[in-house]
């Protein structure tokens, strides 16, 4: 038993790495969350009700207000007037309630006995909720009038049918705010259930923050089972959010810019936003649901952090004009630096310290070991941006040395746009870690540039391609990042990290194409891209070796190979991508890797160029099978195919 066990113990030890090969990252793959197409509510947020808090207001969308989403029921007859008011509100910044002034509750009794006055919420296009599955309903309430109030809560078929499929009565008392909750259990399935809030004594009563959360959610911490398991099975290194364009108010502005410590308290006393797309964001998908998320998946969070200079599209200046941008003055720059370094505190600091206490209230008492901080995003390059971008990065990185800043090299990053060469022109300047680089084009680009290879290798700056995709969902699509990321990982010693954008898009709700995962509220659908990412990012190593394979055939950029070594795990991984129409042969020698195991397994996604994975049908998903394999052995190559081979030592 003691030798089968030091046997075992010696397995695990890492592998040495062979010579020949090149020392890369190991973060290169990762994702990139930002609360676009209705990422975040109605979406990986598993909140049920939309505009629980009455919050939503006509500078979101025109028709909006607070009693968007909420519908006025007189169950039996019973008469009522619901008002959204601001007066003593339970928070400030939540300042909207809806009062119910409760005048009559039923003259006789319909469906099931059914009385009281109250709201009724049909969620995000529907309330879908499971047969047994249990959900946990809470609001706040007070009676204005003194009086105690019995307050029925009910999930029903809406329509006609008004068939009941879960109630329970709450009692309501005292003049001052209270939570209330209550557990819910669904008698059978409906897709499109609703929530009722029904008042069963006259008088008048407050309400706000109604809630509806499945019990089943992600870990337990309130994020959408399925959605999350997605990206958990893309193993991500890093997560960069929140945004994108919504870190700086986007085109609205700085009133707009997000600010972090307005969403890691209780849900309640969040400060809620418009959202940059174009609707509305609670933030109870905030950041300290964000770190929690990155620490239940082992990924490093990057959080990105405004830096006093407004996205380019504030006044319609989506033309890069630089009069469009709004800057801080200098003598307010330092606003912005503490907002930085509060953070770096609330992520690491103990709970002896101000913003580490608020972490640990909150329920997270140990730190979350914060490495990597962002500072801009996609910002037009502008002397402005360049002057306040470096006070931020010298006070921070003063304070903080052991954090690796995050710069940014704006809108377009390719060699020759000005804010490109000048967002390495600081780069190389102030010494900075990291660049995020972004780009979105035609897959012919994917196939055809190789922008890594012409890096210069002495540069201290590396590269973060924080986001690109190519500009259709179809396999040809994938395929041509698959070229790319094989390309990426050839300069994995100049590139550090990558992550495709946008991350999510919600049905019937989409403000941008392609995205990595398409969903409803019942089924997700997963693109020919996210198969390509899921197969790079279980494929991590720290050693790229790229003389181990060989095409047969004219050689292209439409056939891209690698082999990758994750030391730690002993594993290599063997990567083949032909985007072209002709098959080819690949001829692979593994010989100066000691204990290749001959039991692997092959992982191949492959089909028509336009395949496309949507709502109506998948035809591209892996197809994983176990295979013999050799140190030296000839591969078929599939036309339109990527295939993988994870071979453990």
């Amino acid at each position: 038993m003691m030798m089968s066990s030091a046997l075992a113990m010696q397995a695990q030890k890492p592998v040495n790495a062979p010579s020949g090969g090149k020392q890369i990252s190991d973060e290169l793959i990762g994702i990139f969350f930002e609360d676009i197409s209705s990422s975040a509510d109605g979406g990986l947020y598993a909140e049920l009700v939309q505009n629980g808090s009455f919050e939503f207001n006509l500078a979101e969308r025109d028709g909006w207000g607070p009693g968007t989403a909420w519908r006025v029921v007189r169950p039996g007859h019973s008469l009522g007037l619901a008002q959204a008011l601001q007066q003593e509100p339970l928070h400030a910044n939540n300042p909207n309630y809806m009062r119910l002034n409760i005048e009559r509750v039923g003259h006789y009794y319909d469906y099931d006995g059914w009385t009281g006055f109250g709201l009724e919420n049909n969620g995000f296009d529907g309330i879908n909720v499971k047969k047994n599955a249990k959900y946990d309903f809470s609001l706040f309430a007070r009676c204005v009038d003194g009086k105690d109030k019995q307050v029925r809560v009910v999930l029903l078929v809406p329509g006609k049918e008004r068939k009941v499929l879960a109630d329970t009565t709450i009692t309501v008392s005292g003049k001052a705010w209270k939570k209330y909750a209550a557990t819910l259990t669904a008698s059978e399935d409906c897709p499109k259930a609703a929530l009722q809030v029904l008042a069963l004594n006259t008088g008048v009563m407050d309400v706000d923050m109604l809630s509806l959360m499945p019990q089943d959610t992600y870990k337990g911490h309130g994020l959408r089972r399925d959605l999350a398991e997605a990206l958990e099975a893309l193993c991500p290194k890093f997560m960069r959010f929140p945004g994108g364009c919504i870190v700086h108010g986007g085109g609205d502005g700085f009133w707009n810019t997000y600010r972090w410590k307005t969403t890691v308290g209780p849900k309640e006393q969040r400060r809620q936003l418009k959202n940059t797309w174009g609707y509305h964001q609670s933030m109870g998908l905030g950041y300290y649901e964000y770190f929690q998320l990155c620490e239940d998946m082992n990924m490093q969070p990057v959080p990105i952090l405004p830096c006093g200079v407004s996205c380019q599209g504030t006044n319609g200046g989506w033309g890069m004009k630089t009069q469009a941008q709004d800057v801080v003055p200098m003598n307010e720059m330092d606003e912005w630096v503490q907002d930085a370094l509060d953070l770096i505190e609330w992520a690491n600091g103990d709970a002896s310290t101000k913003w580490g206490r608020v972490r640990a209230e909150a329920g997270h008492p140990k730190p979350f070991n914060l490495k990597y901080l962002g500072i801009g995003n996609e910002e037009k390059i502008t002397p402005e941006f360049a002057e306040r971008f470096k006070y931020m990065y010298d006070k921070i990185t003063k304070a903080h040395p052991e954090i690796v800043i995050v710069g940014t090299a704006g809108p377009g990053s390719h060699p020759g746009n000005p804010d490109f060469d000048n967002g390495w022109k600081i780069a190389e300047e102030i010494g900075l870690p990291i660049l995020d680089e972004h780009y979105y084009e035609k897959h012919t680009y994917f196939e055809t540039s190789r922008q890594y290879d012409s890096y210069p290798r002495d540069r201290k700056t590396k590269v973060y391609l924080g986001e690109y995709a190519s500009k259709d969902k179809k396999l040809r699509d994938a395929l041509a990042e698959a070229l790319y990321l094989i390309h990426v990982e050839r300069n994995g010693d100049v590139v550090c990290m990558t992550s495709y954008a946008p991350l999510f898009a919600k049905k019937n709700a989409t403000n941008w194409n392609p995205d990595l995962i398409y969903f409803d509220n019942e089924r997700l659908f997963l693109t020919c891209s996210y198969y390509v990412q899921q197969m790079f990012g279980k494929s991590s190593g720290n050693y790229y070796y790229g003389d181990c394979v060989k095409f047969s055939g004219e050689k292209t950029n439409m056939q891209e190979q690698s082999v990758v070594l994750n030391t730690k795990t002993r594993q290599l991984f063997v990567k083949l991508c032909n985007a072209s129409a002709d098959s080819r042969t690949a001829t692979i020698d593994l010989s100066r890797f000691k204990g290749v195991k001959t039991a692997a397994v092959k992982t191949t996604i492959s089909g028509s160029p336009d395949d496309e994975n949507n709502y109506d049908a998948q035809p591209i998903a892996p197809v994983t099978e176990n295979v013999k394999v050799k140190k030296q052995m000839n591969v078929d190559v599939k036309p339109y195919s990527f295939t993988m081979f994870t071979i453990n030592l």
